[in-house]
């Protein structure tokens, strides 16, 4: 059964919101600072977030006056409730549909500061070399949240393997499909267990950072790639709604759309995330 958001919320914050914090050394329960002038708390996925992070922090932060702590999470739902919460101050994850999902069937009011990266959606398989080599009835892996499944039956539509009803836009689910010539059967994960999951599968979509993550080179390894250009899909700095004009936020998007976030992406990742300022 495909999980929303909202359900998926309920069993991350006691799970992936602890495991998140106990990552980066959260035990002593520092939490997001009330203070202007205290360290600014931010929550990230490990790759390639959290590593652009902690190359701002190690290189950058302190000459901009900034004291930055970063939080790792290991999926999409921990990170948002925990910056509604307040146990951090802001994260830098998610998409601008993902971060619009979101804040609507959970009541929150994350807002984005600012635009930093791309990291293209990516078919990838085990066991064939093209996509064309998918066979009639071949399982396909595709993330279970609404932004990112719709995501991946676009990149799929766009690429000749199936075709979506007109009109399939950012909510689009295995449903919409208008036709399917492969007979392709789709099943829906947790974007994080895709990658784990791709020897039992015969191809998957999977989100770039996961992709890095499990050292998928998704410029070199991906079947079919996102095109960059006009992509909706970059990467945001996230905060509460109201917390935007906070010194400390403004020093870090700063910081993030610099030459030298710029070049630390290009030199890192190789084209498998692409800055987008």
């Amino acid at each position: 059964m495909r999980n929303t958001i909202k359900t998926a919320a309920v069993a991350a914050v006691t799970g992936a919101l602890a495991l998140g914090l106990t990552a980066c050394g959260a035990g002593s329960g520092s939490g997001s600072s009330d203070a202007a002038d205290g360290p600014l708390v931010v929550a990230a996925t490990p790759v390639p977030h959290a590593e652009v992070l902690t190359y701002i922090r190690d290189n950058l932060a302190k000459d901009a006056g900034l004291e930055l702590e970063v939080k790792e999470f290991q999926d999409y739902v921990a990170p948002n409730t925990a910056t509604d919460e307040g146990s951090v101050d802001a994260n830098y994850f998610q998409t601008a549909p993902y971060l619009e999902e979101f804040n609507k069937e959970n009541g929150t009011k994350l807002t984005s500061v600012a635009e930093v990266h791309l990291e293209p959606l990516g078919l990838y398989s085990d066991s064939i070399r093209s996509a064309g080599d998918l066979k009639s009835g071949a399982t396909v892996g595709i993330p279970n949240d609404g932004s990112n499944e719709a995501r991946a039956l676009k990149l799929l539509d766009a690429n000749g393997l199936i075709e979506l009803k007109d009109g399939a836009g950012e909510n689009a689910t295995p449903k919409d499909i208008a036709k399917n010539p492969k007979k392709l059967e789709f099943k829906e994960l947790e974007a994080a267990q895709l990658p784990r999951s791709l020897a039992d599968l015969d191809a998957a979509v999977i989100n770039g950072n996961y992709a890095i993550s499990a050292d998928l080179n998704p410029a070199k390894d991906a079947l079919v790639l996102e095109k960059a250009e006009n992509n909706p899909y970059t990467n945001l700095l996230v905060v509460n709604k109201g917390n935007e004009d906070d010194p400390r936020v403004k020093k870090l998007a700063k910081l993030l759309t610099s030459e030298e976030v710029r070049k630390f992406i290009e030199d890192k990742y190789d084209g498998s995330v692409v800055p987008a300022f």
